[in-house]
């Protein structure tokens, strides 16, 4: 290992634990003032919490400075703070979710560790892109089993459950069908970008070359429907369209794409009653002020409450907002924290959008690249996503705010995007530097 090399990864990795502990301070600082809203005394189990956070930050820091000493030293830091901000949030909700959400967060760094232990180098995926479509198209139609494995939750059928553990296989199975998508559009682009038939006006490519894309696409957008997840449905068509313009770089595949959305999300609207009562709600949701628009009527209560400045850690009242561990957290925190801290929010998940890209234009392999790509557009899509339900820019949607909402499989899965960023980032460093250095 080169000397330069090594004091590239030594500096990225002190940069990472300076920023990671100053975020863990923030973090202790909020639980702290959390218990004082409360009563006078320091939480009892302050030290175990406390203790449980840093072991974690450091068990990940260690990880990455002995498995990839070069990556990106931004993206554990920013992942840190927004964990924890969700870990003092939902604790101030309830206790007990905050409890389970702990433990998920142990098994996400986990199988952050893990994922830097089996994946050596990232390219390896694209030769097992087909197992990981097969892999991926399964877990999808997981929930769709009958009972006992097969769950309906709040009227998505989302769900799996194996003996004692329930969880969202879809949260997986994105992160496997991007990494099908990225290998078949490396070996189809070319064919991709030339137009060799016509179609009245229109000129296409072969469809033989796009078929078996358009095909694992397809299915998994009818399993999603059938599921009634059409939040995941958003995700992954922005996902599919996102990475095939970056491939092809052809506008004709965002419009056509932007075209079979908006049909497709016309067909849903009147064949499924939810997105229907979602839409009306979303357009005007005071006459169901106490069914059906309730959460959103109460989330804007809530921002209305905070203000630009925010009323304190725990002395709001975000107990109010159903599902505010989840679905409307990102109000529960405007309330508490206010303005400053949503849009604090916001810009962490963009800077963790921007470290993404700019590890994917960093990369020299067209395989990296793409994956890259849509595995930092997951989160940049799911974030929008919540975001402008939350906000009412857009009808509401079932998905979580990354890293911040409760839901393990949702911590799972993104734990996992940040390692395989991280690996990319780590090879992509090291080969530069051995070509710069001998």
């Amino acid at each position: 290992m080169s000397v330069a090399r090594t004091a590239l990864g030594r500096t990225r990795r002190n940069h990472e634990f300076a920023l990671g502990f100053h975020a863990l301070v923030v973090i202790a600082v909020g639980y702290v003032l959390l218990a004082f809203s409360k009563d006078a005394n320091l939480p009892p189990d302050l030290a175990v919490i406390l203790g449980s956070m840093f072991g974690l930050y450091i068990g990940a820091h260690i990880a990455l400075r002995k498995l990839a000493p070069n990556a990106d030293g931004t993206l554990l830091p920013i992942v840190a703070m927004l964990n924890g901000i969700g870990f003092v949030t939902i604790s101030r909700l309830d206790n007990a979710i905050a409890r389970n959400q702990a433990v998920w967060s142990a098994v996400g760094v986990g199988l952050f560790i893990l994922t830097l232990i089996v994946v050596h180098d990232i390219r390896v995926l694209e030769r097992n892109r087909y197992t990981c479509a097969f892999v991926g198209v399964g877990l999808l139609l997981l929930p769709l089993i009958p009972s006992p494995v097969g769950v309906t939750l709040n009227g998505a059928r989302i769900w799996a459950r194996i003996g004692p553990i329930s969880f969202q296989p879809g949260e997986i199975a994105k992160i496997l069908l991007v990494v099908f998508f990225a290998g078949y559009l490396v070996d189809t682009r070319e064919l991709l970008s030339r137009s060799s038939r016509r179609v009245g006006r229109l000129r296409i490519p072969d469809p033989r070359h796009i078929a078996p894309l358009i095909a694992i696409w397809a299915l998994s957008m009818l399993v999603l429907v059938f599921e009634q997840d059409l939040g995941s449905s958003l995700l992954q068509f922005c996902v599919f369209a996102s990475m095939l313009y970056i491939a092809t770089g052809r506008s004709r595949y965002v419009w056509g794409g932007l075209t079979i959305f908006s049909l497709s999300a016309f067909a849903a609207y009147k064949w499924f009653d939810h997105v229907q009562v979602r839409v009306t709600t979303w357009i005007n949701p005071w006459p169901t002020s106490r069914t059906g628009g309730y959460q959103i009527i109460q989330s804007w209560y809530a921002f209305a409450n905070g203000g630009v400045s925010g009323r304190g850690i725990g002395l709001g009242s975000p107990d109010r907002i159903p599902v505010a561990v989840s679905d409307f957290i990102l109000a529960a925190i405007g309330e508490e924290l206010g303005l400053f801290g949503s849009v604090a929010i916001v810009l962490m998940v963009l800077l963790l959008v921007g470290s993404g890209l700019r590890i994917a234009i960093d990369q020299h392999e067209p395989f990296t690249k793409l994956l890259v790509s849509g595995l930092t557009i997951i989160l940049g899509v799911q974030t929008f996503v919540i975001v402008g339900g939350v906000t009412r820019l857009i009808p509401l949607t079932g998905v979580t705010l990354p890293f911040v909402s409760y839901g393990g499989s949702s911590l799972i899965g993104n734990f996992i995007v940040v390692a395989l960023l991280a690996r990319a980032s780590d090879s992509t460093t090291g080969r530069r530097q051995r070509v710069q250095v001998p």
